[in-house]
């Protein structure tokens, strides 16, 4: 069994559609879910489907020893980001090389970097009138979104779509792609 540990910030939604994907799965499941934030939903949406959830305070994030042990605890063979404001540290980038990734909600390199994330990516390709937007799944590295990618799914964007019809269409690529490419990368 491969174990998928999930890092999330929000309310959650990325985090149960993957824990679902793989809940009846043979050879992969979601074995935990950090975050840095206890009063947000994605706690009861995965304590709902039986997985266990834990907070980490942003220095046990930067320091990356206790998150370690927990990854450890659960014997993590890849940590999936799902909707995570934090930056990942060096300590975890170095313990599980080529084996973070995480999911930005545009076609990087565009809008992409430090505060581009949730509405404020959606607001901008919007803004900038663009023609398509979608998502990228790519390898955490030391940098805000210049990971390698692994992966992009694009969608239209009409003249007349507001940034929250662009969010809509996003949110449907990051359900129906990103528990495959986790499947995919993990080997299952």
């Amino acid at each position: 069994m491969k174990n998928v540990a999930i890092f999330a910030s929000g309310s959650g939604t990325n985090a149960e559609n993957i824990a679902r994907y793989f809940s009846k799965s043979e050879s992969i499941k979601v074995a935990v879910v950090l975050s840095n934030n206890r009063n947000v939903g994605v706690h009861a949406r995965v304590n709902r489907l039986g997985v266990p959830s834990f907070v980490f305070s942003r220095e046990d994030f930067a320091d990356g020893g206790p998150v370690l042990a927990k990854l450890a605890e659960y014997d993590t063979d890849l940590v999936v980001l799902a909707g995570f404001m934090n930056k990942i540290s060096a300590p975890l980038l170095n313990a599980y090389p080529g084996k973070i990734i995480n999911i930005h909600p545009a076609l990087l390199p565009k809008f992409g970097g430090k505060g581009m994330y949730g509405m404020h990516v959606h607001e901008a390709v919007v803004a900038a009138g663009e023609r398509e937007t979608g998502i990228t799944i790519h390898y955490i590295d030391e940098h805000y979104d210049e990971g390698t990618v692994i992966f992009q799914a694009k969608c239209p964007v009409l003249p007349s779509d507001t940034p929250e019809e662009v969010a809509a269409k996003v949110h449907a690529l990051e359900y129906a792609h990103y528990p495959h490419i986790i499947e995919e990368l993990i080997g299952g």
